[in-house]
Order: structure tokens, then sequence, then C-alpha cells
């Protein structure tokens, strides 16, 4: 039975038993603050089990995609060297909430494994909680299984809970006997069974749940493993593939050598991880779970190294992975060439910092006292230049030195809560309020797709987080209505403004949000009178901003496609904002765009709006909607229902947004800016419409002014500009001529003193007011024509001063110019920074300069000394 085959295989069994089929939810928590990713089948369904939260359903079944990189559930070091852990996987589960409990899933359970598996009897064991008699009794009693079968397990194995805090119970675990000859991995469980009763607060004391709950788990990969027969999850249809892409790269055969296969392992886990989690919107950064994908791309990149791939990669192995898993994921497919180019731009990044950090390695390495090298230095190479440890290690080992890994896993886990604090402020949490609002039907209903305004009913008020009956005059809170033509800001377009109206009162609505799906807060003030809940009111947008935010929204989507026609289909959509004076659009790409891209993409987008296509908006099945060509966007989270907008042939896009109705409502589209936002990251600035216009007229405002100044037609500023650039280039070259003139002869050369040292000239002086450049250009002319000069000279430029050491190429064997300058800096308490032979730093007196120059003397002399012994 393939992967897919039992995905489906699942889902239909629990789909005749009564469950919704529930599609994937993102790897990217909603709005859990203690985790950084989807871990688990029962996560999106945690505040379902805490009654925070209902659903339109009490049985459900999903497969559920799940990252095991952060927090308790980790397995990111164990990744490659066992049989069975990965960083993504599959999880197949099955969920009651509140509707049957222990008998029906242990009667479920089994019966998908014996009768639609197939798999004997008689190699099956189960486990159960200590404590828990019921479901011993279950499955001795009702299931008929031999009680030397049954095996009782404490605490640490058969009581399941998500993490420190959250829904906990005591579960019940299926195991196959897979034979004598797997050893320590003879008995293999396959599907874990969770009975849940209880959450688990921050004290660590168990609360009952309002409704005891089931959720079961059931690894896809394992049980693939199991019917397919294969030693490792590693062997399956899913898998071997990536292990096979491994090893036509590396030249090596998988099941020959443990460091071999654990190598092909790690590549072929890592890619299914970074490919599904950049697919959902995770891109390789430095803070939060963008860190955790960069950790483990690099990890893969290593794990190549060790094969001889020294070359990018791994961007060819998404290819393979969007292949072999399209089936189930079809938005994959589309996204593929994006995240290739992602990746790709990664691994060139990351083989330029190996290379810059490999001399920071060396340096550490030669410097190591009492033959170890400290956690706090390690780290510091690891963390900046993202330097593979077990490469230092080998190259430590080499030269007989120790690593101080437990200093290094210290700031390791400083790092790690640092970065933790980080998350906690990215993770958008909703005030129970909202939630309760949506728990008793206050929902409303969006009519702002066809109207502007809407006769309607105040259903609840809310002032500094608690409900209220009235908002008086002046007073601040959030009304939530009936029906709101006021669209809540999301999918990246800002909330709307306008007016609420009663016969007591006008609120002024300044934001539109939605807390929680389907709840419409709108935010503002009450200008007069009071609002009541109860209160038929007269709501209406401000028509005007609308107008103004539908030419931006659909801009982007005409923009969208337009860069994805000139820089190529790895263009993806990475964030955005769409307001009413302006859009911004970030999107997946390598390079900034040249004049001539920018040009066409402008001119393609203005050829949409010229030729005015209908907007097209229809509502389909989410697969459907993959399956017709429609573009799904990386950081949007969509239901089973999506609404597909269409912009003649040239644009297809899903999206809850508002729209104009034909492309030529847009008016005019005009590119303000383009810029790098990070690695593999661009972004743009346009406006549209009026907007657009007036920045055109004010571009020209500027032009005439500036014609004006320089005395010259609109044609010809261009080359006035570029005349009087050169002519103050020029100027400030003659007046850097004359500064080094006057350093170099007359008062300036008297400030230069020269020592004769032995083996070299010292050549040292402070100068008032001379530019870093001047310095070294003195610097050239004192050590040309000799190979014996070692110069020292300070600059001060009103409270900063620069100091410069430069040596006599014939002596830089036996001198280093950035030792000395630590010798300067050391006594003068500076700090380094800039070039390694040109330093700003402190200087408190004259005398603190001498001394200086006293300690260059003698590290100089110290060296020949060194040299002659």
């Amino acid at each position: 039975m393939s992967g897919h085959e039992l995905r489906e295989l699942f889902l239909r069994f629990f789909e005749k038993k009564g469950h919704t089929r529930v599609k994937s939810a993102s790897l990217v928590p909603e709005s859990d603050p203690t985790l950084l990713f989807v871990n688990a089948g029962m996560v999106p369904f945690k505040n379902v089990f805490l009654g925070l939260e209902k659903r339109p359903y009490r049985r459900a079944v999903s497969c559920q995609k799940c990252l095991r990189i952060s927090g308790k559930h980790n397995d990111l070091e164990s990744v490659g060297y066992t049989s069975r852990h990965h960083t993504f996987f599959e999880m197949l589960g099955n969920f009651s909430f509140g509707d049957y409990f222990k008998k029906e899933a242990i009667e479920y359970a089994w019966e998908f494994v014996t009768e639609y598996l197939k798999i004997p009897k008689d190699r099956l064991y189960v486990s159960v909680y200590e404590k828990d008699e019921e479901a011993f009794t279950l499955w001795r009693d009702h299931m008929g299984i031999p009680e030397e079968r049954i095996w009782k397990m404490g605490e640490e194995d058969n009581f399941w809970q998500m993490g420190d805090t959250g829904p906990c119970g005591p579960c019940s675990e299926i195991y196959v006997d897979r034979g004598e000859q797997y050893g320590g991995e003879r008995f293999l469980e396959i599907w874990n069974l969770v009975f849940m009763q209880y959450n688990r607060n921050e004290k660590g004391e168990l609360i009952p749940l309002p409704n005891p709950n089931i959720d079961t788990g059931m690894g896809l990969e394992r049980v693939a493993s199991v019917l397919q027969g294969t030693k490792t999850n590693f062997e399956i249809d899913l898998i071997r593939p990536l292990i096979g892409f491994g090893e036509e790269l590396s030249g090596r055969s998988y099941g020959k050598e443990h460091h071999t296969d654990v190598a092909l392992r790690v590549i072929a886990d890592h890619l299914r991880a970074m490919t599904f989690a950049m697919g959902d919107g995770v891109l390789p950064s430095n803070v939060g779970r963008g860190y955790v994908i960069r950790r483990i791309l690099r990890r893969a990149m290593r794990y190549g190294y060790k094969l001889g791939i020294e070359e990018p990669f791994l961007y060819r192995g998404v290819e393979l992975v969007v292949e072999l898993m399209k089936e189930p994921y079809p938005e994959l497919l589309q996204l593929k060439n994006s995240i290739k180019s992602v990746v790709k731009a990664e691994e060139e990044r990351f083989i330029n910092t190996l290379r810059r950090g490999m001399p920071y390695a060396e340096d550490l390495l030669e410097k190591a006292k009492d033959g170890v090298v400290w956690g706090a230095d390690l780290f510091n190479l690891y963390d900046t230049y993202g330097f593979p440890l077990d490469l230092f290690e080998d190259m430590a080992k080499e030269r007989g030195l120790r690593v101080d890994m437990e200093g290094f896993t210290k700031e390791m886990e400083r790092q790690r809560e640092r970065a933790r604090k980080h998350f906690r402020i990215e993770v958008k949490e909703t005030e129970q309020v909202y939630q309760h609002l949506k728990d008793i039907g206050k929902t409303s209903h969006f009519v702002g797709y066809d109207s502007y305004y809407a006769h309607t009913e105040v259903m609840a008020l809310i002032k500094d987080g608690t409900l209220v009956s009235e908002l008086r005059e002046g007073e601040k809170g959030e009304v939530f209505l009936k029906e709101t033509p006021f669209y809540a800001e999301r999918g990246g377009q800002i909330g709307d403004r306008g007016t609420i109206e009663g016969m007591g009162g006008l609120f002024f609505v300044e934001d539109t949000q939605s807390p929680v799906d389907g709840v419409i807060a709108h935010i503002g003030y009450v200008e007069k009178g009071s609002i009541r809940v109860g209160d038929e009111v007269f709501a209406q947008i401000e028509v005007e901003r609308r107008e103004d935010i539908k030419r931006n929204h659909t801009a982007t989507h005409l923009l969208h496609s337009a860069l994805r026609q000139v820089l190529g289909e790895h263009v993806r959509q990475a964030g955005s904002l769409v307001a009413d004076t302006y859009l911004r659009f970030d999107f997946t790409h390598t390079q900034a765009l040249t004049e001539e891209e920018l040009k066409k993409v402008e001119e393609l987008v203005n050829d949409q709006i010229r030729e005015n296509h209908p907007v097209i908006v229809e509502e389909m099945n989410y697969q459907q909607a993959i399956k017709s060509g429609a573009i799904a966007i990386f950081e949007e989270k969509y239901g089973e229902r999506v609404r597909v907008l269409s912009v003649g042939d040239f644009s297809k896009e899903l999206c809850g947004g508002t729209h104009v109705n034909r492309s030529g409502d847009i008016g005019y589209f005009k590119i303000i800016s383009e810029s790098s936002i990070g690695g593999g990251l661009r972004r743009i600035v346009a406006k549209t419409g009026r907007w657009a216009v007036e920045h055109a007229f004010n571009e020209r405002k500027i032009l005439i002014e500036t014609s004006r100044i320089l005395g010259t037609s609109l044609e010809d500023v261009p080359h006035s500009v570029l005349r009087l650039v050169e002519s103050l280039k020029e100027k400030e070259r003659e007046i850097e001529s004359l500064k080094e003139k006057l350093l170099t002869q007359g008062d300036g050369l008297s400030r230069l003193k020269s020592e004769d040292l032995g083996p070299v000239i010292f050549y040292h002086g402070l100068f008032e007011g001379a530019e870093p450049k001047s310095l070294m250009n003195l610097a050239d002319k004192l050590r040309k024509g000799t190979d014996s000069a070692v110069v020292f000279l300070v600059s001060k430029r009103e409270d900063r001063y620069s100091f410069l050491i430069a040596l006599s190429k014939a002596l830089t064997e036996h001198l280093s110019a950035k030792e000395l300058m630590k010798v300067v800096i050391g006594i003068l308490g500076g700090s380094g920074g800039g070039r390694e032979d040109m330093v700003q730093g402190g200087l408190q007196s004259l005398e603190r300069l001498q001394k200086a120059i006293e300690g260059l003397k003698s590290a100089i002399i110290d060296s020949f000394k060194e040299v002659r012994r």
C-alpha cells in the first residue's frame, strides 16, 4: 500500500464513521504562544479541547502536517541516526469533541488495523496507563485481547501531553511485533489513542476538561513502513526517492556505511521539512521560525558537504519533494519555483558565510589557551557565521584541542530563551471576550462586497476589553453588528473606516478588525450621544477610501502576474499591505530589478488597466481552485471554500479582499520604489488612481523647480546635474590634494616624528582634521622605497580620533598591523571596527597617546627579539 493510498484509506474510513474530513492546518500555529510549529495532529483543535472554541462538527478526521524541531518535542538531533525520527511527518488522527470516548475509539482503531490494514491480530500488542483500569478492561473483555498482550505502563510512557501545559490524559498504544530480526525495534508503536480528560495548568495541576475528548495519532510514515515491509521509515515510497537523489549527487550508496546513511537520511528528511515550511510561508531568517528553518537547511548542507557535495544542491531536491507530495498537497506545485529560488539563495549565502567564517575558526584554534576552545567563542563562531560544529570539532581534534561543548550549550540555551521571548511578542493572542462572542453566536454577516452601507443592529459593545451595554459620548470602544459593510483587516488589506449612526448617537469607526473568525470589531469612539446594545443603526463606510483600497488590491494581483511574466515563475508573493494611498508588495527574488525590468512590469500592469478586463469572482472548493490554476499566497490560511479572483486571462488568485469591477477602474499604476528586505526577498511600493497621478504631478513639480534653479530646460536637467556633480567632485579632489600637501610639507612634516629602532624606522604623528584617506596616502608615501617602515598616524576630527598602522611589505613576515593595533586599543581603551588597520578609538589625553607610542615601540622591538631567538 503506497503512502498516498494509506492516507486516503484512513480519511475515508473515518468519514464513513461520521467524522468530518478537515484539511491539514498550516505548520504555523494560528494563536498558540507555546509552539513555534504544529507538532501533533491535535494542535489545530487545542481550543476546542479546552472548551474555548466550537466547531460545526463533533467528530473530525485529518492528516496533519507536523514539524518537530523545537520545544519539548524536538527530534532534530536524532534525525538520521535512528530509523524512525523525522523533523517533518504526517499525523493521521481521528478526534471526538465530547461525542464518543474510550469504547468507540478502541473499536475504531482495532477495526481499521485488523480489517483495513490487514495486520494479523497475533502480531498486535497494546499498552495502557497503569491506573487506567477502564481501558485495560475494554481491551481484554470487549476486544478479546489476551491479558499477556496488554502492557501496563507508567506516566512517562502512557500519559500524553502536548507540552508543559495544555490538554492531556491517559493513552493506549497499539504495537506491531515485527519479528526477532528487528532486535530492539521488534515491537513498534503505530497508533496512540489519547483519552483527553484534563488540562494541565502552569502550576502542573490537572483540571478536568468540560467534556472528555478523543485525540488519536498515527504516524503515516511509520505505518507505511510496516505495510511496505521496510527496515526503516526512510525506505518508504514517499522518502526513498529522496535518498536516491542524495546517492546520485554524491556517488555514494545507501545501506553500506553508517555515516553515509546518516547523511543521506538527514538530507532527505530536511528537504521535506524546508519545502513544507516554506510552502506555509516560513522563510529563512535570523529570528523565530525562520531561524529554525535556516538551521535545518544549513544542517542538510553540512551533511551534503560530508558526502563531498560542495555546491548548492538542495534547491534541486525541492523539485522531487513536490513531485512526490503534489497529490495530497497540490499547492506545492505552484509554490515550487518560489521555494527553489529561496533555497538556492540561502545555500549560496551559507557557502559565502562558511568561507568568511573559516579565518575566524582558524584564529580560534591558533589562540586556544590550555588546549581548550571555550564555549562562548565557539558559540560566537556558530551564531555569527553558522559555522558547522562537527567540522570545527574535526579541525580541533587534528590539532589535539578540546572543545568546551558544555559552555557552548549554555550559550545556546541563552540564545533560545532570547528567541522564545522574541517569538512570544510575535504571536497573535486572542482575548477570550471575542471567542465568547463567537460561541454565543455574535458573529457578523459581511455585506461589503456588494454594498457600502447597511441598516443593521448593534449586537454587542466592548469597552476596555469588557462587554458593556452602552458607550457614551467621547468614550472609545468596539461595536459589533449583525450585518456590516465594513471590511475587517485581513490578507494585507487594511480595515475600513466610516460611521455607525443610530437614533441616539453617532459612532466614528477608525479601524475594523476580526480578532476571531466571523467576529468583526468596529473600533472607534462615540462622536455624539450614545450607542446601546439593541440599537437599530445605519452603518456606512468611507466610500472614496474603500475605492482607493480596491484599486490598490486589484493592482497587487496584476503586479504579481506581471512580475512572474518578466522575472520568471519563481516569483511568489511573500507579504503585502493594501492601504488607501499606496500598496506594498513583497516577493521572492534574489536580485534587484533593473530599470528595464521595472519599466516592463509597470507597462504590463498599465496595459491590463487600459484593456479594461472584467474582474470575475467565483467561490469553489480549495482543491478545485488550486487545480484550476489559481495562485495561493504564502502567508495566507485557507478554509475548505475559497474565493477565486480572475482578471481576464492575466491573473487568477485566491483572495477574500475587495476589488474593482473592471481593471480599467484602477486608472493608472505607478511604481514608487523597489528594494531588498532580506535574503531572497524584494519589495515594491506603488500607487494607483488619483494617488499615482498626484505622485507623478509632484515629481514633475520637483523637476520644473530643479530646471529653474539650474537655469536649464527640463530635458537638460540630468546633464546639468551630472556636470554640477562632476564639478563638485573635482573641487573636492583639489581640496584633498591641498590637504595632503599640507600633511607632507612644511607644518605637516614638522608634526611627524621618526625614530630608528634598529631593524625598523618608526614614524608617528598627530594631525588635526586630517581625513582617513589623507593618512593612508601619507603612510604610502612614507613606506615608498623602503623595506623597514612602521607608520603610526593619528587624526583628530572634532571629538573623534582615527588611528592608522601601516608596514612596509617586507616587514609583514615578522609584524602584524592588526596585532599592533590591538596594543594601541588595549592602552587607549578604544574599540575596533572598519578596516583592520584603520580603527576608531578612545583618547582621553596626549599622555595616553604617548603611552600607546611607547607600547608600540616595545611590541616592535620584542617581535624582532623573538625573530633573532
